[in-house]
This record gives structure tokens, sequence and C-alpha cells, in this order.
């Protein structure tokens, strides 16, 4: 048989068999779709994926306080008060390998302005912190060692609590 033949007859049976050509084609183009479909989520979370632990830094190493046993119950790491600013100057001065080095304190609360105000998490951290984070500063300026010093009342917001905070956009610096 030649090819000439073949084809004919093939398409004898698909005009014999319309219903069964098309759902079979239907059913080619569905799982054709479906793969490719997958292919693409599954692209994107792994690209969701490599950003968040790019954010997080490579060569990054977080020191917490360990926690405590007293009179036979186990107290909550974030409780303790083990890592004092000596240990982070130690740390500091001592190790030659370390590019950034910051430490924190966290907690949560409401920041209020006006008749605004947005439930968030607030960091305490020194001018390192950006670095280590892969962060910058988008409008305004980044505190300074002086403003750590004198405990001076500034603060870098993140875009949901500046929005939230200040729904018409105006300017938030200096407020």
């Amino acid at each position: 048989m030649n090819i000439t033949n073949l084809f004919k007859i093939a398409l004898r049976a698909i005009a014999a068999n319309k219903m069964r050509s098309f759902l079979t084609a239907l059913g080619i183009i569905i799982g054709i779709a479906s793969v490719i479909t997958m292919l693409a989520i599954g692209q994107g979370t792994k690209s969701s994926i490599q950003s968040n632990i790019a954010e997080m830094g490579s060569n990054m190493i977080m020191i917490n306080p360990g926690a405590d046993r007293r009179g036979g119950v186990q107290q909550d790491a974030s409780s303790m008060e083990t890592l004092k600013l000596t240990d982070y100057q130690a740390l500091k001065d001592e190790c030659k390998y370390i590019k950034a080095i910051s430490p924190i304190v966290s907690s949560s609360g409401q920041f209020i302005y006006g008749n605004q105000n947005t439930p968030s998490s607030i960091t305490g951290a020194n001018q390192d912190y950006l670095e280590i984070r892969q962060v910058e500063v988008a409008d305004g300026e980044m505190f300074t060692s002086a403003d750590i010093k004198s405990s001076a009342k500034v603060c870098l917001l993140g875009r949901t609590v500046a929005d939230n905070l200040f729904p018409d956009g105006a300017d938030p610096i200096g407020r």
C-alpha cells in the first residue's frame, strides 16, 4: 500500500465516524492543554519559591535565644532574653567572614495615623537589616546610627502599612 491510499482510507474512516473522530480530537486537545497548564503552574510555583528563598539570603544564619526549663516547665524561647547587645558586638568584632549583622526585636501591634489604623508586625533592627533581607528604601531615607543611639522616633513603613494608613495616597514621610 502506498501512502496516498492509506491517507484516503483514513479520511473515509474519519468521515464515517464523525462523532468518534470529534471526541478523539477533543480528548487529545484537552489532554495537551491540561499538560501545558500543569507545567506552567509548576514553573510559576518554582519561580515563586526560588524568589522567596533568594529574599531570605543564600548565606543567612539567624541566632535566637534558647528555651529554658524552670521548675519542670519548658519556657518559650521568645520569653527568654539570653542574647544581649554584647553578644551582637562580639560577633561583629570577632567574626571576620560576616558581611552584615543585625540584632532584631520583633512584636506585633497597631499602627495609627489620624482616624486610620492597621495591624502589623514591628521589627526593630539596624541599618544592616535591609542589606541582609535584600530590601531597599523606595521613598525617604534610611535611619542612621545616630538615630539608633539617640532612640529617635523614626521608622520605615512597608507599602501595605503605608497604603492602609494613607488611603488617599498622601506622602507618609515626616508624619
